[in-house]
């Protein structure tokens, strides 16, 4: 015991005045062991060697390497690759950037705009800067050498204003002059560009037909005003002359999202044991697999402490469980259940984008107008919380985050003393040093991976950890969260990685200089004079701006992994070789991965913060910066095009957050110039007084930004003038009743028609499933028996029951309650189109506008939601004769049916009074036949109905009854798919009053169509295809 404590507890009265040493100069290490000159052919060198055995690698694997190539629809297709080595560089140097923001979307065409704008800053500067400063320093720190015959430093340090006095010092001042307005300069013309690149987006197609961008999202009602009528009246309370407007206020969906979440888990969970038992169907384990019970089930407390279960059995029951009060749960929502937040959608983009300008900062009674988001975009557990609570979130938030970034300053210290070079840990850990001259070998290893391992496993946790904090901050939007997360990073990352950096020896160096002079004098404040802290902070930045150098040029190498995605190459290896994954897992890997926005745009921020605030200091940062986005501008031009998609489409709103930290960096770097003319300029600071104004512009010209653009650039128009045929339109309530845009659907809570997801098992594990799988959950994909049908369903749309592979007719033979997957479809274009997965790799907005067509899941035809979208099979077994509630209320005397829920999104089929314009196509909800001609159908002929009272019948709300547009597009009409009857109970008649929403109301008797009747059946398609001229000869299609 007294040998390890010894070993432990080693002491020498050196170690601590050895740590004092290494605490002034931490990074003193990292700049003995890099060069300039090596990081620069390293790292080049290695860039170059990636990029060349990527394009020998890329054409033989594209679903790395272009996976959007396979699964984008024709209109977001990317230009098409040859299998030549460099095919891929082509497409970037004639894709143009109006060509990009129908390929790729706003997010990702404004990222690719503002890369562009930091490579031509930079360029601009380089030669500039470079052009001014180099000789100048240069000579003068000649000068003062030989003058004052000291040694000569190294030549990086020559090129600084270390030694640089008096007049000179001039040319520090024009630099930032010059700098200051070079970045205005592009700024502006970089705004101007973005407000004309979102005016294109507001006229585009997809945005005129999307339902958000006509909607309008009312917060914080008051519980008064909690109805569809409430927020109508809170709106004419500021614009009385709107038009008519179609509202949506928010219901409680109660502990919804929490069992959705939970029966995901579990489904995921047992997919996990299935594969890994089945991995082998021939040799099955000896044991089966086991599992502890959750203590999320309310029959924890049943379970023996301590003792596991079979997991498939478990697991089984527990989805069953959840299933079933997923249901209940959804049968008790009541529209009585209001919450303060709701929607008006009006048929007007401009005079909702109007109108959402007049009140931008107003608050009729209290509640918070603005324009909607996309709805897949909002963060639903936030949207009821109130302006207050938001704002105390927000508080503790900051304070939360401004703790962390405070406390990691001792292990960034720490680490860039001791991880990046073990022999320092040595100096004053003597027992350690002892088993380091032991084993070099080893602990080079360790030094060699430790360090980046750790500090890569941070950065990537702390993104994770920043959006999960502002998710508890009360954001609304995934977008808004992605900016706020953007601005949180890149303080952390200023004030750790470059303020205490750079900084923190010369704070050090300065405290302990004041403290043992205070010692000596006893008087503190004459230390604190004695000791010249600017002087002080400039020299230290003077010593470490070598390693800013080494360490930009060597951001070549991420850009270089990136190219080659090193990682999910590696990922998708080792998940195949070394663990059982599951069929959903091995269907998302070969989905295109999301583009982490957030990470990037702060690396690029501070990777610009760093270059404009030591560029008076070193200029080789400039040409450093340069070259990475040079290099990188061409690089993520092509990821965004063939491999990356926005997960969420903000439609170019990250400029503004981008916009103030470019401004906050170079007033940051022009307080830089402040500092360094005021330590080595003229006595009389008249060079400090002539760098004074360049901060209080910078403001100004934000300001002056943020007049011009802003509002342009946010609505479309601020004002709206309704002509006289147009206000007539909008008071004519028959005319607006029949645009059924199904708002409460699009803008409802997921939770009260997310599709429940059904576990899926490999094909090779069918034959055996049976024998293993000793429960039932439901019959989930084999739905349609009888009082056996399944508990999960809660879609929008109507489907066949499975059938026998080459046995049309034939009920699939398959276990009821899984999704049996064979080998050739474990690839995401076979669900790409279906909400679970969807949802993460871009909402539909990479296979169609997701706002166009219902988000996340198919278009409503007849009913209710089927829980097992994107497959020919239903979940509800509604063809058994079980019936769907309208989605308003029966008329007095009407059937009623109190088993199901009282609460169900608005369907397509027409109720008495609303036309489903929303009906016409929808390739991504329906998965049947891609591209198929549609089927002849026929609609209801309500003139000849033998219970219509003729074409003056009005329905519930007086809107006149009867279809406008062909029904059955996607599910079949009144007698199913080409007019052919089901089965025999279609020639039964229905009684009188039976109404056209409910879905037996389609298996009716055939009606004989009169000559020219104009109900008939007629398809309609959409368009998808688009053809132009690719054109440009920038290098990397610069614009």
């Amino acid at each position: 015991m007294e040998a390890v404590r010894h070993l432990l507890f080693p002491r020498d009265d050196n170690a601590a005045k050895e740590l004092l040493k290494l605490l002034e100069n931490p990074f003193g290490s990292q700049l003995q062991q890099n060069s300039v000159f090596a990081a620069f052919a390293s790292s080049l060198g290695i860039t170059v060697a990636i990029a060349v055995c990527f394009s020998f690698l890329r054409p033989y694997n594209s679903v790395v390497y272009a996976p959007k190539l396979k699964h984008a629809d024709e209109k977001h297709a990317p230009p098409r690759l040859g299998k030549g080595v460099l095919a891929w560089v082509a497409p970037l140097w004639s894709t143009t950037e109006s060509e990009m923001v129908d390929l790729i979307g706003m997010d990702a065409t404004i990222f690719l705009r503002f890369t562009r704008m930091c490579r031509n800053i930079f360029v601009v500067l380089t030669v500039l800067c470079c052009s001014i400063l180099i000789p100048i320093n240069w000579k003068y720190t000649a000068d003062y050498v030989e003058k004052n015959q000291k040694d000569q430093d190294a030549w990086l340090y020559r090129i600084t204003p270390l030694n640089v006095w008096g007049e000179a010092q001039w040319a520090n001042v024009v630099v930032a002059w010059v700098s200051t307005t070079v970045v205005c300069i592009f700024l502006w013309l970089n705004y101007r560009k973005v407000w004309q690149l979102r005016r294109k987006y507001f006229e585009s197609e997809e945005y005129q037909c999307s339902l958000h961008g006509r909607t309008l999202m009312v917060t914080d009602i008051p519980k008064k005003f909690s109805s569809d009528e409430g927020i109508a009246r809170i709106i004419d309370g500021v614009v009385p002359k709107s038009s008519f407007s179609r509202t949506a206020i928010a219901r409680d969906v109660k502990i919804l999202p929490t069992l959705i979440d939970q029966h995901n888990k579990t489904v995921r969970k047992l997919e996990e044991v299935l594969a890994k038992y089945l991995k082998d169907p021939q040799n099955l384990p000896a044991a089966r697999p086991m599992c502890l019970p959750s203590k999320k089930d309310p029959s924890w407390s049943s379970y023996p402490k301590g003792k596991k279960l079979d997991a498939i059995d478990y697991l089984t029951q527990r989805i069953k469980s959840l299933e079933l009060e997923i249901k209940e749960v959804r049968q008790r929502i009541d529209k009585r259940g209001s919450m303060p937040y709701g929607f008006a959608s009006y048929s007007d983009i401009s005079e909702t984008h109007a109108i959402a300008y007049i009140c931008r900062r107003k608050r009729p009674h209290g509640a918070v107008i603005t324009l909607a988001p996309r709805p897949n975009d909002i963060i639903w557990e936030n949207m009821p919380l109130s302006s207050g609570v938001r704002r105390t979130k927000r508080l503790w938030n900051s304070l939360w985050i401004a703790v962390l970034t405070l406390l990691w300053i001792a292990p960034n210290a720490l680490i860039a003393i001791f991880l990046v070079n073990l022999s320092n840990l040595g100096n004053v850990w003597k027992a350690f040093k002892v088993n380091l001259d032991e084993n070099p070998g080893f602990w080079s290893l360790v030094q060699g991976i430790a360090s980046p391992a750790l500090i890569s496993l941070v950065y990537l946790l702390l993104p994770i950890i920043f959006r999960r904090m502002s998710v508890n901050a009360g954001d609304q939007t995934k977008t808004g969260r992605e900016r706020h997360v953007v601005a949180k990073l890149y303080a952390f990352f200023v004030f750790n990685n470059l303020v205490v950096t750079s900084v923190f020896g010369a704070i050090w160096g300065f405290v302990t200089s004041v403290i043992n002079t205070t010692n000596k004098t006893g008087d503190a404040w004459k230390a604190i004079i004695d000791v010249d802290f600017g002087a002080t902070v400039f020299t230290a930045l003077c010593r470490v701006s070598p390693f800013w150098v080494t360490w930009l040029l060597q951001r070549q190498l991420g850009a270089a992994v990136d190219l080659a995605q090193l990682w999910s190459l590696l990922y998708s290896f080792l998940i195949r070789k070394f663990s059982s994954p599951t069929p959903r897992e091995l269907i998302e890997l070969t989905a295109p991965p999301p583009f982490d926005y957030a990470s990037y745009y702060n690396y690029f921020l501070f990777y610009t913060t760093v270059a404009l605030c030591y560029a008076p200091i070193q200029p080789l940062v400039l040409p450093a910066a340069a070259l990475y986005f040079c290099i990188d501008v061409g690089l993520k031009k092509y990821l965004l095009l063939y491999v990356f998609i926005t997960k969420t489409e903000s439609g170019g709103m990250f400029w503004r957050t981008l916009f103030n930290r470019f401004i906050f960096a170079t007033i940051f770097a022009n307080l830089v110039v402040f500092l360094t003319v005021w330590v080595r300029g003229r006595g009389t600071h008249i060079q400090v007084y002539s760098v004074a104004p360049l901060p209080v512009l910078l403001i100004i010209f934000k300001i002056v930004c943020r007049v011009v653009f802003d509002n342009n650039i946010e609505y479309q128009t601020t004002r709206f003038k309704r002509q006289q045929h147009q206000a007539e339109a909008g008071m004519n309530v028959k005319e607006q009743s029949q645009r059924n845009d199904r708002l409460a659907a699009r803008f409802g809570h997921p939770a009260l028609y997310k599709p429940l997801i059904t576990p899926m098992v490999h094909a090779k594990a069918q034959n055996v499933l049976a024998s293993v799988y000793q429960g039932r959950l439901s019959d989930g994909r084999g739905a349609g028996f009888g009082d056996e049908m399944s508990v999960s369903g809660y879609s929008d749309m109507y489907a066949m029951d499975s059938m026998a592979a080459g046995k049309a007719g034939k009920l699939s033979s398959t276990v009821p309650g899984f999704e049996v997957v064979p080998e050739s479809r474990l690839d995401f274009e076979f669900y790409k189109n279906r909400g679970e997965f969807g949802e993460d790799h871009g909402g539909g907005n990479l296979f169609g506008a997701a706002d166009i067509d219902r988000p996340d899941t198919p278009s409503t035809v007849a009913g209710r939601p089927d829980s097992r979208p994107g497959t020919p099979v239903g979940g509800m077994g509604f063809g058994n004769g079980r019936r769907v509630n309208p989605p308003y209320a029966e008329p007095a005397g009407g059937p009623t049916y109190p088993s199901q829920s009282l609460y169900t999104p608005p369907t397509d089929v027409p109720s008495r009074s609303r036309t489903p314009i929303y009906t016409l196509n929808n390739d991504s909800g329906t998965n049947l036949m891609a591209g198929a001609a549609l089927m002849p159908v026929s609609t209801p002929d309500y003139s000849s109905s033998p219970y219509s009272t003729g074409p003056g019948e009005r329905g519930y709300d007086g809107g006149a009854s009867g279809p406008t547009i062909p029904l059955g597009i996607l599910s079949g009409g009144p007698h199913g798919y080409g007019n052919v009857p089901q089965n025999d109970n279609d020639y039964v008649q229905h009684p009188p009053n039976h109404d056209p929403t409910q879905y037996d109301y389609f298996r009716g008797p055939p009606k004989r169509r009169d000559q020219g009747d104009g109900s008939g059946g007629g398809g309609g398609s959409t368009l998808r295809g688009h053809s132009s001229t690719r054109s440009g000869s920038n290098v990397w299609g610069g614009n």
